[in-house]
């Protein structure tokens, strides 16, 4: 049994680095956790799909960031070797990593009828596989340490379900059964392990959406609007905060009440 000082060894002023990971980075929800781990003073490795100085550039003057906050990661999550192997050596360059924030996720839509086979493995393989590649480092460190948090987000659609995304949504099923067997694990070594399952959310990606469709997605929700990214980004905040100690394997949805389980 822990004894009665346990919160104190996870809090990350205990860990001779504050780090945090997080995968799809530059993606709109991505950016907006990025900008609320800089408010918590975290060095933040960043992981991004090949090495593109001037992407890096522009994406930090558009957000404000001091490059200097942060580590840039290539990796291709599909290159289940590579990105293993990749991790590893992230995980042997720092004396800690407190924090993993699996954000990264692709879609490749379409009716399972017509879906190809090339269809459903891009998505599984950037998606759901690579969780292992990316976490399996990270959370053999956190045992090390005995402490750690690790986020997964998920999708409202991993939840209920969606026309033409039966890849994306296995996915994202995936994510929340991967999510709660780790939280078993970790439980033990005081590493958390948690999801958040965001409905439709103002990102680039969503954004390019026809108005006339998205209205009719906005009529779907009782709050009658989208999340905004920072909204998603602080439901990940408080799963890695202090206050959070005792949530583990729990999946936070952050839809405005469009699907309730």
């Amino acid at each position: 049994m822990p004894d009665s000082n346990f919160q104190h060894n996870l809090t990350p002023g205990t860990l001779d680095e504050k780090v945090a990971i997080v995968t799809g980075a530059f993606g709109g929800i991505g950016t907006a956790i990025c900008k609320k781990l800089l408010k918590e003073n975290y060095h933040i490795i960043a992981t991004l799909s090949k090495d593109n100085p001037e992407r890096i550039k522009k994406w930090c003057e558009d957000n404000g960031f001091d490059a200097s906050n942060f580590e840039f990661l290539p990796v291709d999550l599909s290159d289940h070797e590579h990105a293993l192997q990749t991790m590893q050596d992230v995980v042997n360059r720092h004396n800690s990593i407190y924090a993993l924030i699996n954000a990264a996720g692709i879609t490749s839509d379409s009716s399972f009828k017509k879906m190809t086979l090339a269809q459903w493995r891009q998505v599984i393989d950037t998606n759901l596989m690579s969780l292992y590649s990316i976490t399996h480092p990270v959370f053999c460190k956190m045992l090390q340490q005995r402490t750690g948090r690790i986020v997964n987000i998920s999708s409202i659609n991993g939840l209920r379900g969606q026309y033409g995304q039966t890849n994306y949504s296995a996915a994202k099923a995936g994510i929340i059964g991967f999510t709660k067997a780790l939280a078993y694990e970790g439980a033990a070594a005081f590493i958390t392990a948690n999801v958040v399952a965001p409905g439709y959310t103002h990102t680039p990606m969503v954004d390019t959406v026809p108005d006339h469709i998205m209205d009719k997605i906005k009529q779907t929700i009782p709050m009658k609007r989208l999340a905004n990214a920072d909204e998603i980004a602080a439901a990940c905040m408080y799963l890695i905060s202090d206050e959070a100690i005792f949530v583990t394997g729990e999946t936070l949805s952050v839809n405005g009440g469009q699907y309730m389980s």
